[in-house]
């Protein structure tokens, strides 16, 4: 174990799309001695994320889109199946993912659910991100979706059977983790 984290020193690596920081820290180790260590923690804020599902269909709703990093990492086409998410703007994680839901995928939900919280990449990325699930039916379709013209989204909205969805993380033809978790969520708990 570890004990009394001390930070030394910050520098700002990158403070272009978010910040990436280079951090000095000590700290005291289990046989009371102290080490140092310098490493780098991407900011990128915080977010949200949700899984739509409709009980009566046994559907649920996911986006696909173009995501570069992916497509640097060998995803031939880069384009990304996942669950609707977004980033925490000034607003608390249920009003973000009221909002991301209605711009990606033009459902207007009333009741969600947060189920539980996770920092999806901790050797790196400082987020947490905070995952919801809501059920949907037709009548709250409001909108196309697809995302907002002026943040230059370009998403696809998908209606997939939940058995579909599942053998698709086998297949692999969905890899976001953030989407796995939420279908594997439906299943462990029988909600669909």
């Amino acid at each position: 174990m570890i004990a009394k984290v001390e930070i030394l020193k910050t520098e700002i690596l990158s403070d272009n799309w978010y910040t990436l920081r280079k951090i000095t820290y000590s700290y005291s180790k289990k046989d009371g001695t102290s080490q140092t260590q310098s490493r780098e923690a991407y900011d990128r804020g915080n977010g949200a994320t949700i899984l739509l599902y409709n009980r009566s269909s046994r559907t649920v709703i996911l986006t696909r889109q173009f995501r570069l990093p992916t497509f640097i990492n060998g995803n031939a086409d880069g384009m990304l199946i996942e669950a609707c998410a977004g980033l925490l703007d000034k607003d608390n994680p249920e009003d973000c993912i009221r909002r991301e839901t209605e711009e990606e995928t033009g459902y207007k939900i009333h009741d969600v659910r947060k189920v539980f919280e996770a920092y999806m990449s901790p050797g790196s990325v400082t987020e947490i991100l905070y995952f919801f699930i809501a059920e949907y039916a037709a009548s709250m379709k409001v909108n196309e979706g697809g995302g907002v013209e002026h943040e230059e989204e370009n998403i696809e909205v998908l209606e997939l059977d939940i058995d579909k969805a599942l053998h698709m993380v086998g297949s692999g033809e969905i890899k976001d983790g953030k989407t796995i978790m939420l279908l594997q969520h439906l299943r462990l708990k029988g909600i669909l």
